[in-house]
């Protein structure tokens, strides 16, 4: 049975294969490869063609093998990797083809940076809108490799996309251009600013670090890529947009005690010490580590930590502990969610608000009826944000997930 050997190759090909790869080369009767390696081929005896329409070439492959000829096919590093070696194996069947691969981009992207990459995630935006960019950076990737396309946009799309999702902060960008040819080039690139001119044949990887101290911050509304997380829950935070109503509908005194309720990496309550630096703040976080991680955030944004009370509990089991509150946003509770807003209720001062964000409409319908019973005055706003996406030729708006706010009153 006549095989097709599919050889990966680098840009120094065919001189760089290793022997086993150069002898199948040598004997084989048809050889197919990308237009600009035919002519270091033309030593070879077989017959070449030029592998880049690529279903041409395949019909003349299969025909060759048809004929029982020894035919070889070289390709660019991984052909299984992004590469021809899906439409291969749909055309030939798998019985009949063996791959040799080279290294991949991927690999010649970390072997350049000299970092491991088993815990690298990669993304694809060939032919593509950048949504799965969007989605992988959701997940916070400590390291991610974008396989960028320059007829739609190439890096200077990825930048736009970190900066839509504020976070130009939070990761290096480096820029790979011409992987494995003479006018390779690795440079980090400023993310802030417009990419400029770079070669053709390029990639980007993102590495994650720990966005520095920011010597101007915005009055409200700090980008949510600037925050400390949870390295096991990246990204699991108040978003800045819903954080700005959440602030709102507070209206925050200028003295008092602040709760916050399942206060995650402290956004929130954060951000009303910084508005109203007379408040005292009670953040409680079940979650381990969660104490640190909050002082750190008070510490990177400026907050008087002599404020600021941090606890690593259960609300409902520490709730009576806690000084009477003025204001309370409740931001968690999960299943005791009602028995933890009744009890925040009427632990509240005359006059004093509740807040609390609600995914699902089930879980508003059922806080709202106990609010209700409360007697507390209520008011509720949806709100669904989007935020602008960088296309090739304009801008989309990317939605946020909706949430449900509700806020209470209590008379006095």
């Amino acid at each position: 049975m006549a095989w097709l050997e599919v050889i990966g190759s680098d840009a120094g090909a065919p001189d760089s294969l290793p022997l086993p790869q150069r002898y199948l080369l040598e004997q084989a009767d048809v050889v197919a490869a990308p237009r600009r390696l035919l002519p270091a081929l033309a030593h070879l005896p077989g017959r070449r063609m030029a592998s880049d329409g690529s279903t041409d070439c395949l019909e003349a492959l299969a025909a060759a093998m048809a004929r029982g000829e020894r035919v070889v096919l070289l390709a660019s590093g991984d052909p299984l990797w992004f590469g021809i070696g899906r439409r291969l194996l749909m055309r030939m069947g798998g019985e009949r083809v063996r791959f040799h691969p080279a290294a991949s981009s991927l690999q010649l992207a970390f072997a350049r940076l000299q970092r491991p990459w088993q815990n690298a995630s990669w993304v694809s935006l060939h032919g593509r809108d950048p949504d799965a960019l969007v989605e992988a950076l959701r997940r916070r990737p400590t390291e991610l490799v974008v396989l960028t396309d320059p007829d739609r946009g190439g890096a200077e799309a990825v930048r736009q996309v970190l900066q839509g999702l504020q976070l130009s902060g939070s990761y290096t960008f480096w820029l790979l251009e011409q992987l494995g040819h003479p006018e390779e080039r690795v440079r980090p690139m400023d993310s802030s600013r417009p990419i400029g001119a770079h070669a053709r044949l390029h990639l980007v990887v993102l590495l994650a670090h720990q966005p520095g101290p920011t010597v101007t911050l915005p009055i409200l509304g700090i980008p949510d890529g600037l925050w400390l997380h949870d390295p096991d829950r990246p990204g699991l935070m108040t978003k800045r947009e819903v954080r700005i109503q959440l602030l709102a509908d507070l209206a925050l005194p200028s003295q008092g005690i602040l709760w916050d309720l399942g206060a995650g990496v402290g956004s929130v309550g954060l951000e009303a010490l910084r508005l109203s630096p007379g408040l005292s703040l009670w953040a409680v976080e079940r979650r381990g580590g969660s104490a640190a991680l909050i002082q750190r955030n008070a510490e990177r944004f400026g907050v008087d930590q002599t404020r600021l009370h941090c606890l690593e509990a259960d609300a409902l089991a520490v709730l009576e502990t806690l000084p009477e509150p003025d204001r309370v946003l409740l931001g968690g509770g999960g299943k005791d969610r009602t028995e933890l807003c009744v009890s925040a209720c009427r632990r509240l001062g005359p006059g004093g608000v509740i807040v609390i964000p609600l995914a699902t409409l089930e879980a508003f319908a059922v806080v709202q009826q106990a609010l209700q019973a409360e007697g507390l005055h209520l008011g509720c706003t949806q709100l669904q944000a989007s935020r602008g996406l960088a296309l090739v030729d304009g801008t989309r708006l990317a939605p946020m997930n909706p949430v449900l706010i509700l806020r209470g009153r209590k008379p006095g």
